[in-house]
């Protein structure tokens, strides 16, 4: 491994950063999203009436995931309006997709640029190997023109070994942040609901009629 990375060039080096900073990100959102508890199906499907009972949610521990600190947003808001309620709600979500995403576009330029990396080494290596042929005066040496070669093909398996992971495991944690944007829209619709037939009220909600599907899904 050591002579692989040597002969690389200083191309491995950075594909050797990239990979780290990939990992470091992969594992600090992992463990975000392991701390993040899920609101219960079953609580979902009563959220209407946490609206006349409000301390049922905060007292249970509402600051534990981004559905908690929704509908603890909305039940405790000092607003009347559906309307309002719904800017409540899409505030704080806002806030939370912020959060989730953070890193993962850092985890895109990585995986993305990776192979790009490998491509570049490839020609600096492909290049030495000529100058090597150029200064021989056209006489090849293979031992001579081993040291370019190397170069150009360490530089290109290292580049798209960082990058199909990275690229594989973005996929799935972006995933993850739209099943929790799903399941954070489900209970912002879901409170409005009532607050809308509490009212007599016709308001587009854009409701989801599968949130059990999301919210076990998260």
């Amino acid at each position: 491994m050591e002579e692989l990375i040597t002969k690389g060039g200083p191309v491995v080096w950075i594909l050797i950063c990239y990979s780290a900073i990939g990992v470091a990100i992969v594992i600090e959102r992992s463990l975000l999203f392991l701390r993040q508890r899920r609101l219960p199906a079953q609580v979902i499907k009563g959220l209407g009436s946490l609206l006349d009972h409000p301390k049922v949610l905060t007292e249970s521990g509402a600051g534990q995931g981004p559905e908690y600190r929704i509908v603890d947003a909305i039940i405790t808001a000092d607003a009347e309006g559906v309307k309002d309620l719904r800017s409540v709600g899409d505030r704080v979500r806002s806030h939370e997709l912020q959060r989730m995403e953070f890193g993962l576009r850092t985890l895109g330029i990585l995986g993305n640029t990776a192979p790009l990396l490998g491509l570049l080494g490839t020609i600096t290596g492909m290049i030495k190997a000529f100058m090597v042929i150029e200064q021989a005066g056209g006489k090849v040496d293979a031992q001579a023109l081993a040291g370019g070669i190397w170069e150009a093909m360490i530089t290109t398996g290292v580049g798209l070994a960082v990058a199909i992971p990275l690229l594989i495991l973005l996929h799935f944690l972006e995933g993850a942040v739209e099943r929790r944007n799903q399941s954070m829209n489900a209970c912002i619709a879901l409170l409005l609901e009532r607050r809308v037939s509490d009212q007599g009220a016709e308001v587009s909600l854009d409701a989801p009629h599968h949130w059990e599907q999301i919210t076990d899904g998260v």
